[in-house]
Formats: structure tokens, C-alpha cells, sequence
């Protein structure tokens, strides 16, 4: 497997975000319309944190007739697994092994969300390594 190439080469590039001070209702819906389970939460250009599909859904099983009008902020993981671009995919499949992270967001130089990194993204690395297309 190619664990020594950059996650930039695996990762889903920009990926679909929410600011910090949407409500749930919007995240739900940015979810469902891109088919993803993962959103960067920002405050302007500004990683501030990360909302799961797991995130949302156990929100709104503790406030089911108000959950859409909670913030995303509310809602977050306020420190994600953040890497770096030329971060070694074996680098980040381990760390993502070991503290059992669903992604790991990942930023350029100058600290820009560009892409996520995935359990499907990491399964499709997997893939190709093993000589398949998906």
C-alpha cells in the first residue's frame, strides 16, 4: 500500500463545510443533499471545529422537536483531527486507527480547509492499492 504518498493525494477535496452559527437544520440538510457524513465547521475561512452525521442524530434524539433550531456550534467537536497536506496517508490511517476518528480534516500551509479524509476515502486507498478502481 502507498502509506509514504501525501493524504493530499486521497482526501476529498474541498469538501462541503457549515459556519459555526448555522442551525442544525442546515447541516442536516447540507448532509443529505452531498450524500457525507462529515462537516468542517467554520467561522469565516476559520477551522473551528467538526459535525458528524452521528453528531446530528444524537442531538436530535435529545431534543426531538426543537433539534433544528440548535446551532452548529452547539453541536460540534470543537478540536477535529486536523493534518497537514503533505501529511503521510500511513501517518493519518494509523492516528485515525488508534483514536478511532471518522476523518481527519486537512489544511494547507497557510491553514485553509482544502479537503477531508475518510473511512470511504481511506477503504478507496485501500482499493487502489490492491490494484481496483472505485
Amino acid at each position: 500500500m502507498p502509506l509514504q504518498v501525501p493524504i493530499s493525494k486521497y482526501m476529498t477535496p474541498n469538501p462541503v463545510s457549515v459556519q459555526q452559527d448555522a442551525e442544525l437544520g442546515d447541516a442536516v440538510s447540507l448532509i443529505n443533499i452531498h450524500n457525507i457524513r462529515h462537516l468542517p465547521v467554520l467561522d469565516g475561512d476559520k477551522l473551528v471545529g467538526l459535525v458528524s452525521e452521528r453528531d446530528l442524530g444524537l442531538i436530535e434524539s435529545m431534543l426531538p422537536s426543537d433539534w433544528e433550531n440548535v446551532s452548529v456550534a452547539e453541536a460540534m467537536t470543537p478540536a477535529p483531527f486536523v493534518v497537514k497536506e503533505d501529511t503521510k496517508l500511513g501517518e493519518v490511517a494509523q492516528r485515525m486507527a488508534i483514536e478511532r476518528y471518522g476523518s481527519a480534516v486537512v489544511i494547507d500551509a497557510s491553514g485553509r480547509v482544502i479537503g477531508i479524509f475518510t473511512t470511504v476515502d481511506a477503504m478507496r486507498a485501500l482499493a487502489h492499492a490492491c490494484g481496483m478502481e472505485v
